[in-house]
């Protein structure tokens, strides 16, 4: 019976270790992107981590970008791209840093331009809007980029403050690596999210959301000018939008104000719903009902690259 039950237990033990290697190994669990809390940006990822989640590689260099490692002052011949966004620009666990939009465009650029060398630098994380991306650019600078392309969706028009309350608390948003991967899994689709009241109050903010987000906008035109940079705005739609039925009249009055702010600030901006409407097959484009897959990444790298080289005339 002693030999029955070590034999037993054995197999338990293998069984436990073969599932655990293969939770790393083929899915990446275990070794979550880490977050971190910032007083004015809210949070950020945390820099200098690599990881393969679904087979998709993810990097984030020493600025807490999606990139690789750099320098903040670019070498002479250089041609910098600073792209600021949310997981649309970031990609998240379903884009390999190869696809990304960053990377992608930087790609692209490389066989277009006459610069010795094209950096396209990713500064962006799930769930930003223009409130965080201003606070980055004024805690880290623009990275001597001559242009800052900001990809924003149509939630972003409505961000609320930038807060550090998800980080740690949220299972999105881990603030430190699971003690095994099988306890990662658990916690993400097994144990119910608890709920973070402060979270809730915050989502709650009255006042002009819109409002605040133009604001935003037209901080970072200004911080941009004065670093003798250009401003490109490009937005894409929620995948409803695409069916006109479907679009909700505080979007559209949302969006108008928009197209409206950057008219009057003379912000270069690429819309984003209509080219969209006017594909043949935009659902393809979309790997949800808002981010996009390698095809809809390739198509908005398309019409940003074209917007930058006619900036460099």
């Amino acid at each position: 019976m002693k030999v029955v039950l070590i034999v037993i237990l054995g197999v338990l033990v293998g069984l436990f270790v073969a599932i655990e290697i293969g939770l790393r190994s083929l899915f990446g669990f275990g070794n979550p992107l880490i977050y971190i809390g910032d007083e004015k940006i809210g949070y950020l990822l945390a820099p200098n981590q690599q990881t393969y989640r679904f087979g998709s590689r993810i990097e984030i260099n020493e600025f807490s970008m999606r990139s690789g490692k750099i320098s903040k002052i670019h070498a002479p011949g250089t041609f910098r791209v600073l792209l600021l966004g949310d997981s649309i620009a970031n990609g998240g666990w379903w884009t390999d840093q190869k696809n990304t939009i960053s990377n992608l465009l930087m790609n692209s650029l490389t066989h277009t331009s006459n610069y010795q060398q094209i950096e396209v630098l990713n500064a962006s994380a799930n769930s930003w809007s223009p409130r965080n991306e201003l606070a980055y650019l004024q805690k880290f600078g623009t990275f001597q980029s001559q242009n800052l392309v900001l990809l924003i969706n149509t939630d972003d028009l409505f961000g609320t403050a930038p807060t550090s309350l998800p980080v740690g608390r949220d299972k999105n948003y881990p603030d430190r690596k699971p003690p095994l991967a099988i306890v990662e899994v658990l916690q993400r689709y097994t144990f119910k999210q608890k709920p973070i009241p402060e979270l809730k109050a915050l989502y709650q903010e009255g006042g002009d959301h819109v409002g605040i987000i133009l604001e935003a906008i037209g901080n970072i035109q200004t911080l941009t000018q004065a670093n003798n940079s250009q401003l490109i705005v490009a937005m894409t739609p929620l995948l409803r939008e695409l069916n006109a039925k479907e679009t909700r009249d505080y979007e559209i009055i949302a969006r108008q104000r928009l197209r409206d702010f950057v008219t009057e600030k003379k912000i270069n901006y690429i819309d984003f719903l209509p080219i969209f409407q006017a594909n043949a097959n935009p659902k393809s484009l979309y790997h949800d009902h808002i981010h996009l897959n390698l095809q809809g990444n390739q198509f908005v790298v398309d019409l940003i690259e074209k917007s930058l080289l006619e900036s460099l005339g």
